[in-house]
């Protein structure tokens, strides 16, 4: 795993992620007969023409290049259901739409192995990147809302690329913000301090939001 900088910050890089997602299963329709695997992730096959078969999406791919059988892109990965979460994510402010954890990695290695497998090839690829920039978006908008009483973040439905990239970022800003609340003076909790209290946290929330 790769590491950063700084020895409290951990983050994967693409192609880890990617090896992740490779365990992930697809359809495949082979074009050969072949007896059963039996590989540490499970038992696949046995294979035989024309009859359609789930395999890990690694095994998937290393079929494809040797022209052993055709990919079945998934469900999720039609132009009818892509603009569908499309519409719903530019209509929702804060809700993200569910994927698969590991859509943005499967799609890609799809794109780069199978792309005579899936139809209108060009549609699905400029959906996705949409779908993906319209998250990204609303994403950097939620993190807007971080302020000095923030003690964790949670947004639901994120895929792990998404959550790979937010994940440092977020756990810097969180640490940025228990050090400058640390640098505030303490107020006094005598009742004839409460105006001095209210204006101190007034300032004090300026501060932390960079104003």
């Amino acid at each position: 795993m790769a590491v950063q900088s700084e020895p409290d910050y951990s983050l994967f890089t693409a192609q880890e992620i990617e090896f992740v997602a490779e365990d992930e299963l697809i359809e495949i329709v082979p074009n050969m007969r072949m007896d059963p695997l039996n590989l540490i992730c499970g038992d696949f096959g046995p294979f035989l023409p024309q009859i359609a078969a789930q395999v890990p999406l690694w095994l998937a791919v290393a079929l494809k290049k040797r022209g052993k059988c055709t990919i079945r892109p998934p469900e999720w990965m039609s132009v009818e259901k892509l603009t569908r979460v499309l519409e719903a994510e530019r209509d929702s402010e804060r809700e993200f739409q569910l994927l698969p954890f590991h859509y943005v990695e499967i799609s890609r290695l799809l794109f780069d192995h199978a792309r005579d497998d899936i139809p209108d090839i060009y549609m699905v690829r400029s959906l996705i990147e949409d779908i993906r920039d319209v998250r990204f978006h609303k994403v950097q908008s939620s993190l807007e809302t971080f302020d000095g009483r923030t003690s964790a973040v949670q947004i639901k439905s994120l895929s792990a690329m998404e959550v790979n990239i937010v994940r440092p970022f977020v756990a810097r800003a969180l640490q940025s913000f228990q050090k400058l609340d640390s640098l505030l003076p303490e107020t006094d909790s005598t009742p004839n301090n409460q105006p001095q209290e209210a204006d101190k946290a007034s300032k004090g929330r300026r501060v932390l939001r960079g104003r």
